[in-house]
């Protein structure tokens, strides 16, 4: 079946289906990479600096694989993803070496970078293809979100689970040959190879127009400076990329610290991985459910800013609550506090993106969105960096509280009025997600 054939309806069961499939690993290794890595006799300084390396990956090559995506088609680019999934998961999952694991988070923060946006553009271009520029996109594009944000929550609790239950039922590392905490991660690999298989079988491509990657690759500093202009010399997109900022570097502490106070709330790291899949699944309902929550919080605030800052403003309690409670044994509030951060956050994004689109236009949106992703990546490697060098403790979580309300701070004044600012150059598409 050809791309112009392939009507929008199975464009988008596909579309979902690839967001599904590329989104579980990563679901299966969240809660139990920190721990295996610690298992390994890996400090969690050294930890933080092998997240800060996947981050800065990732945020360098974002704009890049964008522009190859357009060059060498979206299912080449998607597929070379997925085989940098598998080398990097089953590098962490038999590694011992350090410098294994840094070559493991290179692999995987390119993996990162060539998915986003690619899969998101074939839906498009396939859709427009049979239904011309006009069609209506946006409930594909929600469900695909859908289906990462699923694939997460049910992956969470799989690579969490699973080790428990097999240390349970005493298959330990003699049994099986490897840890049990690894076996997520080579599930995770098997999962990316069918991910492999199914974007080169399932996502035929329409025409594009012509293009030479040595055009492409000379036109992205022109993309990136384009977009950092913008940046810093708009207001309210500046305020914009800054909240993104301060979220990120929430993100980081709390994805960094999070699975090490599972473990010693819980006794044992496979305990520890059950509860911090838990809790990255409730986080990541939570999200879904404070996206669910903007509008009807822009309503009752009667503002964008004042619905933003009650967003920032929920998640700084939750940090507060995990910073206070990072040397007790109150499990509940601490959970309550994870919780409420990622409620926080996702109340506060669709607003925040809102302004952004304002100040943007078809041609420039994108350049826009990718300078906010580097931002939230880059700052998210900061965060980590900093928590992890700080001693163990409260101290370690205050990067967090002191994030979320900077990025609050940003919201306690109205935005200027409404204006088009357009970004005159070629959009490349790309996001960036904060899970390592």
């Amino acid at each position: 079946m050809s791309a112009v054939t392939l009507d929008p309806l199975a464009a988008r069961r596909r579309y979902c289906a690839v967001s599904f499939l590329f989104w579980l690993p990563a679901g299966f290794y969240i809660p139990v990479q920190v721990l295996l890595l610690t298992e390994r006799g890996v400090s969690l300084a050294t930890i933080a600096a092998l997240f800060a390396v996947h981050s800065l990956t990732a945020a360098a090559l974002e704009l890049p694989t964008g522009g190859l995506s357009d060059v060498l088609g979206r299912r080449a680019v998607l597929a070379a993803s997925g085989v940098l999934t598998v080398a990097a998961l089953a590098l962490t999952a038999f590694g011992t070496a350090v410098w294994v694991f840094a070559l493991a988070m290179v692999l995987k923060g390119a993996a990162r970078a060539l998915n986003s946006g690619p899969a998101e553009a074939w839906y498009v271009d396939t859709v427009h293809a049979h239904e011309g520029p006009d069609a209506e996109l946006r409930p594909g594009l929600a469900r695909g979100g859908a289906a990462g944000a699923v694939a997460l929550a049910v992956g969470t609790l799989c690579g969490g689970l699973g080790p428990w239950l097999l240390d349970r039922a005493g298959y330990g590392e003699a049994a099986l040959g490897v840890p049990v905490l690894a076996l997520p991660l080579l599930a995770g690999a098997v999962v990316s190879a069918f991910y492999v298989g199914y974007v080169l079988l399932a996502l035929p491509e329409p025409p594009r127009p012509p293009a030479t990657l040595r055009g492409v690759l000379t036109g992205i500093p022109g993309t990136v400076a384009a977009g950092i202009r913008l940046s810093v010399r708009d207001g309210l997109v500046r305020r914009v990329v800054l909240t993104a900022a301060a979220t990120g570097s929430a993100l980081g502490v709390v994805e960094l610290l999070t699975p090490g106070r599972a473990a010693d709330l819980s006794g044992t790291a496979a305990d520890g991985a059950v509860l911090y899949a838990v809790l990255s699944c409730a986080g990541f309902f939570g999200t879904a459910f404070g996206n669910r929550l903007a509008p009807l919080a822009a309503r009752l605030a009667k503002s964008g800013e004042r619905a933003i800052l009650a967003g920032e403003l929920t998640a700084v309690l939750g940090a507060v609550l995990l910073c206070v409670t990072a040397a007790t044994d109150l499990a509940v509030l601490a959970a309550l506090g994870y919780l409420l951060i990622y409620v926080g956050i996702g109340a506060a994004g669709p607003s925040v993106n809102e302004f952004l689109h304002r100040r943007t236009d078809s041609a420039g949106r994108a350049t826009t969105l990718s300078v906010q992703s580097l931002a939230l990546q880059l700052a998210g490697a900061t965060g980590g960096l900093i928590a992890g060098a700080l001693p163990p403790g409260a101290t370690a979580w205050l990067p967090g509280v002191v994030g979320l309300a900077a990025g609050a701070l940003l919201w306690t004044r109205r935005a200027p009025a409404a204006s088009t600012t357009p970004v005159p150059v070629k959009v490349v598409t790309a996001r960036a997600p904060s899970s390592h």
